[in-house]
């Protein structure tokens, strides 16, 4: 077997394992699932589980955040070509508001047990990094006047992960709709002019 092969072999498990993770936590909730579940649900050994994961909260946060990565930028690809970067951005969380009602016992579960723990702590920030990546690169061609280097792109994607870090912090500490919380927030953002 080639290196490459083995390489795509590999990340194909791990994006198996990860999926199955978030599946299984979004149908049965955190706590009701264990590695053992995921490893079986993803058609692996046990020990396979954990030469990938280290815990399952690690494979429940690689498999909510490929997914959601996925929902945001697929969200803001469907915005109308003439909407501002913010404005497409408030009109994609506001269609993905819906997903939110729907998980979030799943979500506040996470985030708790995130906070309770540095290296998921840690781990989320790269999460983070990654949704700010994702969101940039789908947001530059709306800038007209976009140059090389120019970090625009990047700015807004990190004030959109900050709008939505800070709607789940008030979430958490205050209830009400997590969904009105991320869309004022985002919202909010319209007259930074970038």
């Amino acid at each position: 077997m080639s290196d490459g092969l083995r390489v795509t072999k590999r990340q194909r498990t791990r994006e198996r394992i990860a999926t199955a993770a978030a599946r299984l936590v979004m149908e049965n909730g955190l706590a009701a699932t264990t590695a053992d579940h995921i490893a079986q649900e993803a058609d692996v050994a046990r020990a396979t589980f954990f030469r990938y994961f280290e815990s399952k909260e690690y494979a429940v946060a690689e498999g909510f955040s490929a997914t959601w990565i996925a929902a945001v930028t697929d969200a803001l690809r469907r915005q109308p070509a003439d909407l501002s970067p913010t404005d497409a951005l408030a009109s994609a969380f506001a269609e993905l508001g819906d997903g939110f009602a729907g998980m979030e016992d799943q979500i506040a579960e996470i985030e708790r047990q995130t906070r309770e723990s540095l290296p998921l702590r840690a781990w989320t920030l790269l999460c983070y990094l990654q949704f700010e990546t994702a969101i940039a690169e789908v947001i530059a061609p709306r800038l007209a006047d976009l140059t090389v280097g120019d970090p625009r792109p990047r700015l807004i994607g990190a004030l959109a992960m900050a709008a939505v870090r800070i709607s789940l912090d008030d979430w958490l500490r205050d209830g009400g709709s997590l969904a009105e919380r991320i869309s004022r927030a985002v919202t909010a953002m319209a007259p930074v002019s970038l």
